[in-house]
């Protein structure tokens, strides 16, 4: 959004082509006009500050360690991963599709992926990728997916709980079974709402734009065109069908 004929800003307005900005309290001004303005709906905005908090500040990864992500193709996922690999991690995604298994192979570095629809037994797909545990789980899905998780972490493992897009739109939630392995295995399973962190942004700046401009963050987006393809694009989150950070384009300057 534009403030001012100097001044560019990003944040949270409506579904709407112009608004009415009375105050920027909430808003974050933009000083890295170099790249692209899109990056900051993913990037650079709440989804790039979400995987890096839930990555580097709950989870405090170690080199070597062995780093499990869900929905790792999307916004945040994509990102969590590559950071995992910058901490010299190993690194395990899982997604909903072929494509999206050789998006976060060839495109965004991960050691391994798989398709968790192809997968009728989690629990074994798990110990068959991490045959010694999971030391890290960044958890974007819920449900079936945690319980099988739970499994196969390690002792003091860390799981930062960014969300469980499988329950969602369930009208009876899943039960976790496993969850007595937080205790045996002392795991350290944490939730977060990024709002409550916004005040990391100038470190998660100074972090994640050298990186960008070093060629070592790949980002990926699906783009749809018009406001009026909002709703659409909306509920196509739920299923899946989109790769990467779902923006919608509104207006070009």
């Amino acid at each position: 959004m534009q403030i001012s004929t100097r001044e560019t800003w990003f944040g949270i307005t409506g579904w709407e082509e112009y608004s009415l900005i009375t105050s920027t309290e909430g808003l974050f001004k933009i000083q890295h006009t170099d790249l692209p303005l899109s990056y900051y709906t993913g990037l650079l905005g709440m989804p790039g500050i979400t995987a890096y908090f839930g990555f580097y500040e709950i989870c405090s990864p170690k080199q070597g360690e062995t780093v499990f992500i869900s929905a790792s193709s999307g916004a945040v996922g994509q990102l969590v991963g590559q950071f995992a690999k910058l901490s010299g991690c190993y690194v395990v995604g899982s997604a909903g599709s072929k494509d999206k298994v050789n998006l976060l192979k060839n495109k965004f570095g991960f050691d391994d992926a798989f398709n968790y629809k192809e997968e009728p037994d989690l629990n074994a797909a798990l110990k068959r990728y991490f045959p010694n545990g999971i030391d890290i789980y960044f958890e974007n899905v819920g449900g079936k997916m945690l319980d099988a998780v739970l499994l196969n972490m390690r002792v003091h493992g860390r799981i930062s709980a960014c969300g469980m897009i499988s329950q969602y739109n369930l009208e009876e939630l899943e039960g976790v079974t496993n969850l007595f392995n937080i205790v045996t295995k002392r795991i350290h399973m944490k939730g977060f709402v990024i709002s409550d962190h916004y005040h990391i942004y100038p470190k998660f700046l100074d972090t994640v734009v050298p990186l960008i401009r070093e060629g070592k963050i790949t980002y990926v987006e699906d783009i749809a065109q018009g406001l009026e393809s909002a709703p659409t694009a909306l509920v196509g989150l739920f299923s899946g069908r989109n790769i990467g950070k779902q923006v919608v384009v509104v207006a070009r300057e």
